[in-house]
């Protein structure tokens, strides 16, 4: 592994810009992998809805089961994936709450219904009938008339601090290159592996 002076924050966002031209929904969607304490893994669809030199920001309940096995377990794997450009990139690390202020900030940018439908739901519990999630919204809608939907306190936000980013590219004859940032306490190390 050799010290680099490369940015793989900024690597990222290219990479990024480059597939939101071509994917025609969603480039910021990622596979997003998460174990509970005994170490069974589940792995679900998320969108990237942040990115800074702090790391990777999604949001969700805290009380579904993705938000009980990060409270458990605060690591995750992270996983893009655009198969027009012929790339991926994987990121682990641990994860961190995202502040009050960031959550308050972001929810307040989702569609109203949306931000309803945080209030509604009781994620990952079991539900009995489609009915019943329609009158939890519409209970819920009532008592938010206007475009006032405050964020409930059962709903935040979690950051990824990468530890690892690998930005994998696909290569004639299946030779692909990949290569992996890996963080230290004086920066960014970098190896390339095989494929």
């Amino acid at each position: 592994m050799q010290r680099t002076a490369e940015d793989p924050f900024a690597l990222f966002e290219a990479w990024m810009a480059e597939a939101a031209t071509t994917e025609a929904n969603d480039p910021n969607a990622m596979a997003v992998a998460t174990a509970t304490p005994q170490g069974a893994p589940a792995v679900r669809i998320l969108l990237l809805k942040g990115l800074d030199e702090r790391g990777f920001v999604f949001y969700s309940h805290d009380n579904g089961r993705k938000g009980g096995e990060l409270a458990a377990n605060p690591r995750a794997a992270l996983c893009f994936h655009w198969k027009t450009q012929g790339r991926q990139i994987r990121v682990e690390g641990p994860i961190e709450r995202v502040t009050a202020a960031e959550a308050d900030a972001y929810f307040a940018t989702r569609a109203k219904m949306s931000r309803v439908g945080a209030w509604a739901s009781k994620q990952s519990t079991p539900l009995d009938s489609r009915a019943t999630l329609e009158a939890a919204v519409a209970t819920a809608a009532a008592r938010f008339p206007d475009e006032t939907v405050p964020r409930p306190d059962h709903w935040g936000g979690f950051r990824c601090v990468p530890t690892s980013i690998e930005f994998w590219r696909d290569m004639p004859f299946r030779l692909h290159e990949r290569r992996v940032f890996h963080r230290g306490p004086e920066g960014w190390a970098i190896e390339m592996l095989y494929p």
